[in-house]
């Protein structure tokens, strides 16, 4: 017996999935909402479905001094590292890339049928390498409650209900 199991791992108390280094599971459990988004000078994401006419006034400058604004993804997953139902949003391009291809590959399809990995790769730049694991069900412990994926568009949280 030791103090704590082998694998332990802390919990996880987000309702939104973040990639770490290594392996990230998860399956697609919802229809994707899209939009655009920036990072304010005081660290809050604005989202919105159409894209910003004008720079924000208030946009945050990144660690290469650029404002930028993000098409993103947005829906809901199974988290299989969590082990819970969680919101993923997706600003990417390479792994919406890798995605959009599998949605189009009739072999594939829609992503709800089907695992996903996505391994982010830690280094002088991150990357990730995303591909799908064979058609399989649904987990059973991957129910959806009452989300609403809208609501981050207006500032809110779409697991208040």
């Amino acid at each position: 017996m030791s103090f704590l199991e082998k694998d332990y791992k802390k919990p996880v108390n987000s309702n939104y999935m973040r990639f770490v280094e290594g392996k990230n599971k998860f399956r697609v459990l919802s229809d994707a909402i899209t939009g655009w988004e920036y990072w304010t000078t005081k660290n809050k994401p604005i989202r919105q479905a159409d894209p910003f006419e004008e720079m924000p006034d208030d946009i945050k400058t990144n660690k290469f001094g650029k404002q930028q604004i993000n098409h993103f993804w947005a829906f809901v997953v199974w988290n299989y590292n969590a082990k819970k139902v969680q919101i993923l949003e997706l600003t990417q391009k390479g792994i919406m890339n890798a995605i959009t291809a599998l949605i189009n590959e009739p072999d594939w399809g829609d992503p709800q049928g089907y695992d996903i990995v996505v391994t982010r790769i830690n280094g002088e730049k991150t990357e990730y390498q995303t591909m799908a694991t064979p058609h399989s069900k649904k987990p059973e412990e991957a129910k959806v409650g009452k989300i609403n994926l809208e609501a981050i568009l207006d500032g809110k949280d779409p697991f208040a209900v």
